[in-house]
């Protein structure tokens, strides 16, 4: 997949591609049907599958002190973009001079002039432009005048939940990671580079990696089973994030516990997969009745992964 940084620079690179728009947080499920969409819609037409978003969340520009806990980083959403089969994805820079461009200019000057698009596949709940001015049914009048066509595509459900990344948040932010996996499709994971931590787990009996992480939306305090990547490996684990309330912590830390691995990880790159919630953060009376949870805790991490092998 081709990466654009900006409008500018994609401007006289397609011919009439099919081209969806949004900030694809998580690519969770919704996202999926829209790119699968686009994706043979294109196939169809023998043109480009092209996606068009931004960096940062236009909420963090314009409202920062309500902006969302993003779901992933910029690198990790162009993966997951990458992996859906999309030919190009445009990351234009959201700004408060970008947000003032009134909604049929965005379109005459976006749409048609830089990526001369013939069809819009779109959410149901987009909004663009100038106080968001901009809605499907915007797309669609300017689409008559321009010549290019709109599909609306309707929302997604997992039971009674719609999924929509907003929903994703609460879920990771609730703990309940399950449901965030079934919103997202695949299990929601966190980006990290192993720092040097208190030593409190190898002085337990059970070595650590302590993830400083780049992802924003991260589970709340609690023990998880989790799947490490690394370095190509995938390895099972578990995973604590907390202050450590047994020896008096103040600072928040995330802490992976590897299940048969032994390489040193200081400085390298890890990403966590949340596979299951084990239970809440505990304050213990002494390490000795720490460790002897700490033990159980794998012991039902791995009931846990062994499940998950058998689906």
């Amino acid at each position: 997949m081709k990466v654009f940084r900006s409008l500018a620079r994609a401007r006289g690179c397609f011919r009439r591609p099919v081209v969806t728009i949004g900030n694809f947080d998580g690519v969770h499920r919704g996202h999926q049907v829209i790119l699968d969409h686009v994706r043979k819609d294109a196939d169809q037409r023998g043109v480009l599958a092209v996606a068009l978003t931004f960096d940062p969340h236009p909420v963090a520009v314009l409202r920062p002190d309500q902006a969302p806990l993003r779901l992933m980083t910029l690198r990790d959403r162009l993966d997951v973009l990458s992996r859906t089969g999309l030919d190009a994805t445009v990351v234009q820079r959201f700004s408060r001079s970008f947000a003032n461009i009134e909604a049929e200019d965005f379109v005459r000057g976006f749409l048609v002039e830089s990526l001369d698009v013939q069809k819009v596949v779109v959410g149901h709940d987009i909004n663009f432009g100038r106080d968001r001015g901009g809605s499907t049914q915007t797309l669609i009048e300017d689409g008559a005048r321009y010549g290019f066509s709109v599909e609306v595509i309707r929302p997604v459900s997992v039971g009674e939940v719609v999924v929509h990344s907003s929903n994703v948040r609460k879920a990771i932010a609730a703990g309940d990671v399950s449901l965030a996996t079934a919103l997202l499709g695949r299990p929601h994971f966190i980006r990290g580079r192993c720092v040097h931590g208190a030593g409190v787990g190898r002085g337990l009996g059970f070595a650590t990696a302590n993830l400083a992480p780049a992802t924003e939306s991260v589970p709340p305090d609690g023990v998880f089973a989790t799947v490490a990547s690394v370095g190509g490996r995938r390895v099972e684990s578990v995973t604590s994030i907390g202050i450590r309330p047994t020896f008096e912590g103040t600072a928040r830390v995330i802490e992976a516990h590897l299940f048969d691995f032994y390489e040193l990880l200081y400085g390298r790159v890890v990403v966590l997969e949340f596979i299951g919630c084990i239970r809440g953060q505990k304050k213990f009376d002494s390490k000795e009745e720490l460790a002897a949870q700490i033990g159980r805790d794998i012991e039902q991490a791995k009931r846990i992964h062994a499940a998950r092998r058998r689906t």
